[in-house]
């Protein structure tokens, strides 16, 4: 990341120009990123491969469960670490500053604020931190980054789009983009 201009030690607000566009700056560098994190991402997957394909029938042990690498309770604690890491800091956020997630899903969690930075959600002080145990914004292990923004306007359209049929869709699924690919499931 340092290579792509996004350094560590970054202010808040240089931290956000560094990342506004970072993989454009050298595109062979960007896919080195992606591919990073889609193999730690499919790498916790693989921890808990359920059984698919091959003539597999309910009852019978799929491949899966042969290799040393099927380990869904290393898979369940790292979930669950994040998770309850993500929890903690939307508390500490909330009784710092009264503001509440309007949607959370995985390690994604939207708010509704006054403006369209993070800097509008995220109560950094004078001195260019955040509330202790807060969410802080940065590239190291256990900061965040800004996903997107997305108009209130477009949140509504969204539920209405969606949740025509009962469901509740959850906006945090697509604020990225803001461009509804699939109907929320739930999963």
């Amino acid at each position: 990341m340092a290579d792509l201009g996004v350094a560590e030690k970054l202010s808040p607000h240089q931290f956000l120009q560094a990342m506004d566009g970072y993989k454009s700056r050298d595109p062979e560098l960007g896919i080195v990123v992606d591919a990073v994190k889609m193999t730690v991402k499919g790498g916790i997957g693989k921890l808990q491969e359920k059984a698919r394909g091959g003539g597999w029938k309910p009852g019978q042990a799929w491949p899966a469960l042969a290799r040393p690498t099927w380990r869904p309770d290393i898979r369940a604690t790292v979930i669950s670490r994040a998770r309850v890491n993500m929890h903690r800091k939307m508390l500490h956020l909330a009784a710092a500053t009264g503001r509440y997630p309007v949607a959370v899903l995985s390690d994604c969690a939207v708010y509704a604020a006054d403006g369209p930075s993070p800097l509008d959600v995220l109560p950094y002080g004078a001195d260019g931190k955040t509330v202790p145990g807060s969410f802080r914004l940065g590239v190291s292990p256990g900061m965040v980054k800004h996903e997107g923004t997305q108009s209130v306007l477009w949140g509504a359209d969204v539920l209405e789009q969606l949740g025509a049929d009962g469901h509740v869709a959850n906006l945090a699924r697509y604020i990225k983009t803001g461009e509804v690919t699939a109907k929320d499931t739930g999963e």
